[in-house]
């Protein structure tokens, strides 16, 4: 398989969890501002999950573009990734439709937490491809926030039992952290 090929399948994969989301916002009936505003909750936890993937893609887009060949190892670790990607949309509707309550918040927590897992074991399977590209490796770097994001997903889950408020806080600043583009990679291809 080339890169290419796998590129474009989780380009759809993620796009279909992306539209899953948004299909879970669900209009008032009431036609007023109090009807749309009571929808904060689910409003507010589609739009941090809709960041996270959206980092996602852009990061897996970037890391795809630098590599030069993959395995059956960086078909399987891919996988992998969209496998807990593909649960964002039930973690993000249950924590919004629940109002951050804590166990949905902490489950949601155990989803980023695994997805972050999952795209290290991916960058990982790539750097080890027979033939890889070694400007991959050195375009990867010292990744700090790559190092630093499941910390703050490992001590948002258990916050979320005592303070869900706190736990939500830290998943944005992740978000936040990401939304930088990581300028890495395209430097190291442009070069």
């Amino acid at each position: 398989m080339t890169r290419g090929r796998l590129e474009a399948f989780s380009d759809a994969v993620i796009a279909i969890v992306m539209t899953i989301m948004v299909l879970e916002l669900v209009p008032p009936r009431e036609p007023t501002l109090d009807a749309v505003l009571d929808l904060w909750p689910v409003f507010l936890a589609y739009v941090l999950s809709f960041a996270h993937l959206a980092i996602y893609w852009n990061n897996h887009h970037h890391l795809l573009q630098a590599a030069r060949t993959v395995s059956g190892r960086v078909l399987w670790m891919n996988m992998h990734l969209l496998f807990w990607l593909s649960l964002v949309p039930f973690a993000t509707a249950w924590m919004g439709e629940t109002g951050f309550q804590p166990l949905p918040t902490a489950a949601y927590g155990i989803v980023l937490l695994m997805s972050a897992f999952a795209y290290g074991l991916l960058v990982v399977a790539l750097r080890a491809a027979p033939g890889q590209n070694p400007a991959l490796a050195e375009a990867l770097g010292d990744d700090r926030k790559g190092r630093i994001s499941p910390y703050f997903y490992l001590a948002a889950i258990p916050i979320a039992f005592l303070v869900p408020a706190i736990s939500v806080g830290l998943y944005l600043t992740v978000a936040a952290m990401w939304i930088v583009p990581d300028r890495r990679i395209e430097r190291r291809i442009a070069a």
